[in-house]
Formats: structure tokens, C-alpha cells, sequence
């Protein structure tokens, strides 16, 4: 006789997915979905070592640590997501080494910080941040704020990966001759998109804009450094929008201080934030911006949104399902 009152088979229990730092609400809303859903502040590091021990995801940003402590405290944990580009706040080879998967997106922010250089190359020729600071303060100084026009500059772009590229797509209209370094990319792509490579030293020497745009490795950090600068025009501005360090911040302190070049505009230092004594913050010839690179709301959208479907492939590889939400790239 067949009985009319079945016992329900027990829930499955769904997989944990720790959020650790903030994330879209509509991707999080979407992974609730599938997943238990679990969130925590990853720089509250007693909470993240509390909340880690369940989790089969980890996601993460850039405030957010983890190291082999995380790692080792994590036995369910099969992939840590950084919803960003860089992996320097995630210990990769203590997570390969534990079997854990370490996932990002790679190209969620590139036109943010792309449109970012530009940006600060023009706000550093035309001083409009001093500028409009000064209106604000009731002054009327237009004399005071005489700048450079970017037409007919020489731009060395340091990095020709796909933000490089972008940044000199989008400076090429400007008229201006364009230069690029990278021993990774031939000088034949670069004459693809009329951009003569050269040697690093040439750039150096010839640049009235120099911006970076390199991965930090033990081979970049320091690049631009005493000797690098040493080469350069007086009129030589300098743009890092990629990583601190890459720049020698000694450096460039003593290459402004003694007149040896015009300027630079940094949205990332050595050091975040740096000291409020740096001598570089005290520099009028320095533009400063708080690693605002990949701070637009579309760059945030792709981010969650690739490492969403990331995780959603490693904890459900069957599903077919992509999160998708922003423009695309």
C-alpha cells in the first residue's frame, strides 16, 4: 500500500558563498538564489576567521586579506573570488597549494582607469583641480593657472597591455606622437595602432607624458626610478594609474624638488593611503587621487558580474546560468 503521507526527502544543503567586502546587490541577490548566501567584514579579521570555516566561496575585493592563516581556517573552501583586477591582497600559492581556486576579473575595470589617465593627463596639463579649488575660494585668477595644450606632446605609454592600448586609442585624436614599451608586445602590433615602440631608456628621454600601466612584479617594481628619471625631458609629467611602487616615490620626490621634470598625477602610491607628511601630497606639482581607477559604477557591475559566474561554475559546474549585468567591455 503505497503511503499518502511520503517523507520529504532532507534539503541538500546549498553551499555557503562568504561576501567579504561590499558587492552589487543585484548580483548578491542573484547568487542568494542558488546559494547560502553569507556576508562579513573581510578587514574585521576575528569576524572573517569566524565566518570562513563553512564557506566553499570566498568573495573579496581589495580590503580584504587572505593569507595562509585564511587559507588554513577554510576546510570547505574551494574558490577565492577577487572582484577586481590585481591579486596582491590574496596569497595564491597557499591557495593552489590547499586546492582552492583563485578566480578575478580581469577586464571589468580597464576603460575605467583608462578614461582615469586621460583624465588626469589633461587635469595635469590645465591645473584644473588647482583652478577650480581656487574659484571656490572666491579668487579670480585666471593668470595664475596658464597650462599646456596635450596637441603635439610626445606620450610614452608604459605597458602596452589592454589598458595601455585603450589609453593610446583614446589619446590619438588628441594629435599627439605616441610611444609605447612593453617586451611583451612586438612592435608590430603596435604600428597596428600607430604607436611606435620604443626602448625604455627612449622613452624616458623623449616623453612629455609618461604613463604606467604594468602589472607590479619584482621586474617593475621601481621601474621608473633615479636613473629612469634622471633621463627625462623638464617637461616630463608622470601618470601612474596602475600600481604603487612601480614608480619610485624617493625618486620622483627628488626629481620635482630639483626642477627635472613639470609634474605627476598618481592615483596609487607605495603605501595607501600615504602619509600625510609625504612630500609628494605637499607637492603642487602633484595630483594626487585616492586609487579611484576602477571606482565607476560600471566597472563595479562587470567585476561582481564575472566572478559571479565564476563561482556559480566551480561550486555548480553543470549550471548554465552567467550573470550578466552592466555594458560590456
Amino acid at each position: 500500500m503505497t503511503d499518502p503521507y511520503p517523507e520529504e526527502a532532507p534539503a541538500v544543503p546549498q553551499p555557503v558563498i562568504l561576501v567579504a567586502d561590499p558587492l552589487d546587490e543585484g548580483v548578491t541577490a542573484d547568487l542568494a538564489a542558488d546559494f547560502d548566501l553569507r556576508h562579513c567584514e573581510g578587514a574585521d579579521r576575528s569576524a572573517l576567521l569566524t565566518a570562513i570555516p563553512q564557506a566553499a566561496a570566498l568573495i573579496v575585493r581589495s580590503a580584504t586579506q587572505v593569507d595562509q592563516e585564511i587559507i588554513d581556517a577554510a576546510p570547505a573552501l574551494r574558490v577565492v573570488a577577487r572582484a577586481g583586477v590585481g591579486l596582491d591582497n590574496i596569497d595564491v600559492p597557499a591557495a593552489t597549494r590547499a586546492g582552492v581556486k583563485v578566480v578575478n576579473a580581469p577586464e571589468s575595470n580597464v576603460v575605467s582607469v583608462a578614461e582615469l589617465a586621460v583624465g588626469l593627463i589633461l587635469s595635469s596639463l590645465r591645473h584644473i583641480p588647482a583652478a577650480s579649488a581656487s574659484v571656490r575660494r572666491g579668487e579670480w585668477r585666471r593668470s595664475a593657472f596658464q597650462g599646456e595644450e596635450l596637441c603635439g606632446k610626445t606620450v610614452g605609454v608604459l605597458g602596452f597591455g589592454r589598458i595601455g592600448r585603450l589609453v593610446a586609442a583614446r589619446l590619438a585624436p588628441f594629435d599627439v606622437e605616441l610611444l609605447a614599451n612593453d617586451p611583451h608586445i612586438p612592435d608590430s602590433a603596435m604600428a597596428e595602432l600607430g604607436v611606435t615602440g620604443a626602448p625604455f631608456e627612449t622613452l624616458m628621454r623623449r616623453s612629455d607624458i609618461l604613463t604606467v600601466h604594468l602589472p607590479r612584479t619584482p621586474e617593475t617594481i621601481g621601474i621608473v626610478s633615479h636613473e629612469a628619471l634622471r633621463l627625462a625631458r623638464p617637461t616630463l609629467r608622470v601618470v601612474n594609474t596602475s600600481r604603487g611602487g612601480i614608480v619610485d616615490e624617493s625618486a620622483l620626490e627628488v626629481a620635482l624638488k630639483e626642477g627635472r621634470i613639470a609634474g605627476a598625477a598618481l592615483d596609487v602610491f607605495a603605501m595607501e593611503p600615504p602619509a600625510a607628511d609625504s612630500p609628494l601630497l605637499g607637492d603642487t606639482a602633484v595630483l594626487p587621487t585616492p586609487h579611484i581607477g576602477a571606482g565607476t559604477r560600471q566597472a563595479q557591475l562587470r567585476a561582481a558580474s564575472e566572478i559571479a559566474t565564476a563561482v556559480r561554475r566551480i561550486l555548480l559546474p553543470t549550471s548554465t546560468r552567467t550573470v550578466v549585468r552592466g555594458c560590456s567591455v
